[in-house]
């Protein structure tokens, strides 16, 4: 056996382990729906209401446009821009899977469709109340 083979032969669990370790690390940072609702809550101080969601997200609050505006009164289902026209998937994580699982995305949206509807920054209250009502759609 040469050096190159032991040295590969010894390397063998240190790769496994690393593999492992980063795919535990992988695990550890998926983000679901639910982390984002406990994430909002926690920085609101208070627990969530869906009910409050659902009138927050299908009211206009101080601009021209409501969530619902271009996620419709049904965010289980597609939706459309209202202003391009650009097709919207579903919002609520029961039809659309992709929704609420990356933090990157979570937080550019609520940062910019807040800014569009409210013409501000939602509140971390909001956006729990707002992740309540979706996660209980159906």
């Amino acid at each position: 056996m040469s050096g190159i083979d032991t040295l590969e032969t010894a390397m063998r669990p240190v790769l496994i382990l690393a593999a492992l370790s980063i795919a535990a690390g992988d695990v550890a940072l998926a983000e679901t729906p639910r982390d984002f609702l406990i994430r909002f809550e926690k920085e609101a101080g208070t627990a969530a209401s869906a009910e409050r969601g659902a009138r927050f997200f299908n009211s206009k609050q101080g601009g021209e446009w409501s969530c619902a505006s271009c996620h419709t009164d049904k965010p289980t289902q597609a939706g459309r821009h209202a202003k391009t026209d650009k097709p919207i998937g579903a919002l609520a994580p029961a039809a659309n899977a992709e929704r609420f699982t990356d933090a990157t995305k979570v937080d550019k949206w609520f940062r910019r469709n807040c800014n569009d509807t409210l013409n501000r920054l939602c509140t971390a209250q909001e956006k729990a109340d707002v992740t309540a009502w979706l996660l209980s759609l159906k």
